[in-house]
């Protein structure tokens, strides 16, 4: 008869509270894991949606910035992210912002901002595409087509402020930044600025697609299966341990029969 009284014992309760804290971890950490799998499986399905919709006025999606120049608007909502918007206006080149350090297809460039702004004075910056660096290097200013002139009508995927961004620098004479902010962008301008900006997705020839960032959601669920089997094969172990632990010490006789049985096995003769 197995009995399992020894797990009453202070030694098997340690155990026992050890493996429920384990196992509790792992499938927290698993709770984790799937939620960002539907987070990011969210954005993914964002972009896609936003492929072929249809674009809205930009003003439809997030406030105007009502302040005066150099403040800007409310931040767009989370779930507004790449949705496709349409903004009319005059392209602004003299206030136009280059951002280092910005991978295509894995070579590395920047990314071209370009100010609109709208016929009530408030402006929105418009991502243009991306250029290649000059082949004098960093001090040597990049070849950047020129903006287009008079009133156009962009259209393009709707981009939230980036963080830890910096003020525009001076250099090879233009200005340059390495994150998308615009509330720190918009003191060095002069009219109130959208606190977002629309990435284009019909780029001027001479520039690259920047491309939608899509998520790696699949990675997460990997790491949901993970951390969930892991916290299985614990409560399993914990459990084999005590199976083992209640049947006692395996009888001396049954141990000499069992090698008697693997000692004739390997010495019986094989056949021709």
């Amino acid at each position: 008869m197995v009995v399992y009284r020894f797990l009453a014992t202070p030694r098997w309760l340690g155990y026992a509270a050890l493996t429920v804290a384990a196992a509790t971890v792992m499938v927290l950490l698993g709770l984790w894991q799937l939620d960002r799998y539907h987070q990011r499986a969210e954005i993914n399905a964002r972009i896609d949606a936003g492929t072929s919709a249809t674009p809205v006025a930009l003003t439809e999606v997030i406030g105007r910035p009502p302040g005066a120049a150099g403040t800007v608007g409310p931040q767009p909502a989370e779930h507004t992210e790449w949705t496709r918007v349409t903004a009319t206006g005059r392209y602004d080149p003299a206030h136009e912002i280059l951002v280092r350090g910005r991978t295509v297809e894995g070579a590395v460039g920047f990314e071209v901002l370009t100010p609109l702004v709208l016929n009530d004075g408030t402006a929105v910056l418009v991502d243009r595409g991306w250029v290649r660096p000059a082949a004098g290097g960093a001090l040597i200013a990049p070849d950047v087509p020129a903006a287009p002139t008079g009133t156009v009508t962009v259209s393009g995927r709707l981009r939230p402020p980036e963080s830890r961004g910096g003020r525009p620098q001076e250099v090879a004479g233009h200005a340059e930044i390495r994150r998308i902010t615009p509330s720190v962008i918009a003191p060095a301008l002069p009219y109130p600025l959208f606190d977002a900006y629309v990435s284009s997705d019909e780029p001027a020839p001479g520039f690259a697609v920047v491309p939608a960032d899509k998520q790696n959601a699949l990675q997460n669920a990997g790491y949901v299966l993970q951390w969930w089997l892991l916290a299985a094969m614990t409560v399993y172990g914990f459990g084999y341990l005590a199976r083992r632990e209640a049947r006692g010490p395996r009888p001396a006789n049954l141990l000499d029969e069992e090698a008697d049985e693997e000692e004739a096995a390997h010495s019986a003769p094989r056949p021709a």
